[in-house]
C-alpha cells in the first residue's frame, strides 16, 4: 500500500491497544444533504481520502473507476467511493443511503450520504434519524435551493440542532468572498425562519479539499476552523440523554431456564442501577431493579445507549413493547396524539385506514385523521390538504387501537419518533413525531356496563356474529343478505341488516366516493357494527368495501371468530351487464368518477371464510348455505 495510506503501527504491534484506543474515542453520526448535484458524496469521498481511511487497492479501483465512469475529466472523482450503486454511477446522483466509518485522531465518525433528488426524500428522513450534525451543502454557483430549504427543515424538524452549512465548489467561482457572505445571508433568514438559532458557515471545494482537512490559502479571508476541525470539537448529547429520567423500552423477555427472568433492551435515557425503583408501563405497576446483567457480567449501573437485561424483584407482568421507567418520573400513555408526519409512500395517505404503527418496540394500529394543515417548505405556509402525498409534511390528529408509552418527540426521540407500515404491503409508508396527547385521549374513558355483550346474546340465545358482504356493485350482496336475514328471522334469530346504499342517505350522507371517503364509510359501519353485535344481534352488511385493510380493521374490532367475510363473487362483465341501477353505464360515460371495478380498484378478498360463485349458484342456494354455516358453527342447540 502506497505510503500516504500506511496504517496505524500499533495495529501490526498491539491490536488490543489500537482498539482500546478508539474504544475511548467519542462517536458523532452525521449526515451530508442538500439539493442535487452539490457535492455531498464527493465531499464524503475527499473526508475519507483525506483521513487515510483508503487502502491502496481501494485507491487503484477508484483511479480505474474515475477514468470509466467518473465525472471530473479523468482526475479521481471521489463520489465514487460512496455512489456504490450501478444506477448512481450511471446517473452521477445519489439514490440511496450510504453510511461510511471513518476515523481521525480526535474522534469517530459514520456519515450517511443521503440524497439530493426529491423523489428520493423518504431515504434522506431515514439517514437524518439517528444524526446528531447535519451537514447542509450549498453549490456556490447555485445558493439556497428548494431542496436546500426541504432538507434544513427535515433535519431540524427531526431534532438535529447542529448545523453546517458548507458552501461547496467555491473553486467555480474563484472563491469569491462575496459570493460566500451573500449565500450564507440567505440561508441564515431561511434558517431563523423555521428556528434553526445558529450555523457554523465554512467555504470549501469537496473536489480540490479547499478547508476540508486543512485551512486554503485560496481563501485567507476565512479565518473559521476547517470542516473535520469543526467536525472532531463540536459537543454532542450523549451525555444528556444520560440527564434524563430512565427509559428502557423492552425489546426482549429473556428466558433461558425456569430460574431467570429478564427483560432485554437499550436504554433510551437515563441511568439505573440495583435498587431503583421503576415502574412498567402501560400497566403502571412498580417494583424494583434487582440485577442489570449484560454478557460480560453484573453492573453497578448502566445508561443511555447501553443493552442491558434487567431483573426485578417482583413477579409483574412485563412483555415487549412494555416500557420500564424511573417510578417517581414515568413517561405518558394515551392512544390519540398530534404529531407531524412525513409521507413516504407513492400512494397517498388514507385518512381513516388502519396503517402499523411502530415505536420502539411498540407496534399498534394507528388511523390518521385528514390533515389540519400542509406545510410549504419553502415558505413554512401551512396549507388546507384533506390527505398527504409523497414526500408531502404535515399535522394530523392520530389515534391507536391501544395505549402508547409515549413522550413528545422534542424530549425523546426514542419514545416520540414513529413510522407508519401498510398492512397489506409491509412497506414503510411514513415517519412521524408526536408532539403531545391529546386531551380528550386523557379525559374520555371506557365506562363500565353492568349488562355485558355475553349477557345480551345469552338472553337472545344466540351467539353475535357480524357477516359481512363484500363484493362489485351487482354482484348480489344486498339479494343474498336480504334473503340471508328473512331465513334467520323464520328461525326466530335477532338480526339486523345495514345496507350500503341505505347507510349513505343517514349517518354516512356526508361522504363521497373518493378512496379517503370509501375508507370512513366502512370504518363508521365497523363501529356500529360493533357496537351492535355488543347488543347480542347478528348484523349482517352490504358493502362493496374495496380494500381489504378496511375489512382487516374491522375484522380486528371485533373478538376472535365473530367476523365472517362472504365474498359474492361476480366477474366484472356478468355485474356490468346487470348494472340495474346504470351505474356502470355512467362510470363508462365519465358520469361517475371513482368507480369500483372501472377507474377504483376491487381488492378480491384473499381467505374470504365464505365465497359464492354468482354464475354457479343462486341468490337462493347461496343464501342458504350461508344459512347452514351459521347454524353449524354456532347455534348447536338448534
Amino acid at each position: 500500500m502506497t505510503p500516504a495510506y500506511r496504517p496505524d503501527a500499533l495495529i501490526a504491534s498491539d491490536i488490543d491497544a489500537y482498539l482500546a484506543q478508539h474504544q475511548r474515542k467519542t462517536l458523532l453520526r452525521f449526515i451530508t444533504c442538500g439539493s442535487v448535484d452539490d457535492g455531498k458524496s464527493t465531499l464524503i469521498g475527499r473526508l475519507l481520502y483525506d483521513s487515510k481511511m483508503i487502502f491502496d487497492d481501494q485507491l487503484a479501483a477508484l483511479e480505474a473507476d474515475s477514468k470509466r465512469v467518473g465525472t471530473q475529466g479523468g482526475e479521481i472523482d471521489f463520489a465514487l467511493l460512496v455512489d456504490g450503486l450501478a444506477a448512481e454511477r450511471e446517473q452521477g446522483i445519489t439514490i440511496d443511503v450510504a453510511y461510511r466509518f471513518f476515523a481521525t485522531e480526535k474522534r469517530k465518525f459514520i456519515v450517511a450520504d443521503t440524497p439530493g433528488h426529491e423523489q428520493y426524500t423518504r431515504n434522506m428522513v431515514t439517514g437524518a434519524s439517528t444524526a446528531d450534525l447535519a451537514v447542509i451543502l450549498v453549490d456556490a454557483r447555485k445558493g439556497v435551493l428548494t431542496q436546500t430549504r426541504r432538507h434544513s427543515y427535515l433535519a431540524h424538524l427531526i431534532g438535529i440542532r447542529r448545523i453546517v452549512l458548507a458552501v461547496n465548489k467555491m473553486d467555480l467561482v474563484g472563491y469569491d468572498r462575496a459570493t460566500f457572505d451573500a449565500i450564507v445571508a440567505d440561508y441564515a433568514e431561511f434558517a431563523k425562519s423555521i428556528g434553526i438559532e445558529r450555523s457554523t458557515a465554512i467555504p470549501i471545494s469537496g473536489f480540490k479539499g479547499d478547508n476540508v482537512a486543512s485551512l486554503s490559502a485560496n481563501t485567507l479571508w476565512y479565518a473559521g476552523p476547517t470542516l473535520i476541525e469543526h467536525l472532531e470539537s463540536v459537543a454532542i448529547d450523549s451525555d444528556a440523554d444520560r440527564t434524563r429520567p430512565f427509559r428502557l423500552p423492552v425489546q426482549w423477555v429473556n428466558r433461558p431456564n425456569l430460574d431467570f427472568r429478564g427483560f432485554a433492551g437499550t436504554i433510551a435515557s437515563g441511568t439505573v442501577a440495583p435498587g431503583d425503583a421503576v415502574r412498567i408501563l402501560p400497566s403502571g405497576k412498580t417494583t424494583r431493579v434487582e440485577r442489570i446483567v449484560t454478557f460480560d457480567g453484573d453492573l453497578d449501573q448502566a445508561v443511555a445507549g447501553q443493552s442491558v437485561t434487567l431483573t426485578l424483584a417482583d413477579e409483574i407482568d412485563c412483555s415487549r413493547g412494555d416500557v420500564i421507567a424511573a417510578a417517581g418520573d414515568p413517561p405518558q400513555v394515551a392512544d390519540q396524539f398530534e404529531a407531524t408526519i412525513v409521507w413516504m409512500a407513492d400512494e397517498p395517505l388514507l385518512p381513516g385506514r388502519g396503517y402499523w404503527l411502530k415505536l420502539s418496540s411498540q407496534t399498534v394500529t394507528a388511523q390518521v385523521q385528514p390533515p389540519k394543515y400542509q406545510i410549504n417548505v419553502n415558505t413554512m405556509e401551512q396549507l388546507a390538504a384533506k390527505t398527504l402525498d409523497l414526500n408531502a409534511i404535515g399535522v394530523a390528529n392520530l389515534a391507536t387501537d391501544k395505549p402508547l408509552v409515549f413522550e413528545p418527540y422534542v424530549d425523546n426521540r426514542e419514545l416520540g419518533g414513529f413510522i407508519l407500515i401498510d398492512k397489506v404491503t409491509n412497506a414503510t409508508v411514513a415517519a412521524g413525531m408526536l408532539h403531545f396527547a391529546l386531551r380528550r385521549s386523557r379525559d374520555v374513558h371506557w365506562q363500565a356496563i353492568d349488562i355485558t355483550r355475553e349477557a345480551h346474546a345469552q338472553q337472545k340465545g344466540q351467539h353475535p356474529k357480524l357477516l359481512w358482504f363484500t363484493g362489485l356493485s351487482g354482484s348480489g350482496k344486498s339479494t343474498i343478505a336480504n334473503l340471508v336475514e328473512r331465513k334467520l328471522y323464520a328461525l326466530g334469530r335477532h338480526s339486523y341488516l345495514l345496507d350500503g346504499d341505505n347507510v349513505r342517505h343517514g349517518l354516512n350522507k356526508d361522504l363521497g366516493f373518493n378512496d379517503a371517503d370509501r375508507v370512513e364509510n366502512i370504518r363508521r359501519v365497523g363501529e356500529v357494527a360493533r357496537l351492535m353485535t355488543d347488543a347480542g344481534l347478528i348484523v349482517l352488511t352490504a358493502f362493496i368495501s374495496p380494500f381489504r385493510a378496511e375489512r382487516d380493521l374491522v375484522r380486528a374490532m371485533l373478538p376472535e371468530g365473530e367476523f365472517v367475510e362472504i365474498f359474492v363473487d361476480t366477474p366484472l362483465d356478468v355485474a356490468e351487464a346487470r348494472d340495474v341501477k346504470g351505474l356502470y353505464k355512467k362510470a363508462r360515460l365519465g358520469e361517475i368518477a371513482q368507480f369500483t371495478g372501472i377507474s377504483s380498484p376491487y381488492e378480491t378478498p384473499e381467505r374470504p371464510d365464505i365465497h359464492i360463485d354468482t354464475t354457479r349458484e343462486t341468490p337462493e342456494a347461496a343464501a342458504e348455505r350461508i344459512v347452514e354455516y351459521i347454524m353449524g358453527v354456532w347455534s348447536p342447540d338448534l
